[in-house]
């Protein structure tokens, strides 16, 4: 099984980044983007023998205490076997 991630900021958190490439696109004549927000993805290979139960759990305990800050951080996940 695999586990994408996917860290992005809370929509309260300023992204310069995000506001950084938003310019630079609009800059070269890209008029269809109305807002860009960075993120961070993670794939995650799970051990065989997890249950669905334990994977969904292992994968949100590994998101919310290592590859997020929860302060100002929010994340998804999608579990494909």
């Amino acid at each position: 099984m695999k586990a994408y991630v996917y860290v992005t900021l809370k929509v309260s958190v300023l992204d310069p980044q995000g506001q950084t490439i938003q310019n630079a696109l609009r800059k070269m004549r890209f008029t269809g983007i109305e807002s860009v927000r960075q993120g961070k993805y993670f794939v995650l290979t799970l051990a065989e023998g997890l249950t669905a139960e334990a994977a969904r759990a292992e994968v949100e305990q590994v998101a919310k205490d290592v590859l997020t800050n929860p302060v100002i951080e929010d994340f998804t996940y999608r579990i494909e076997e």
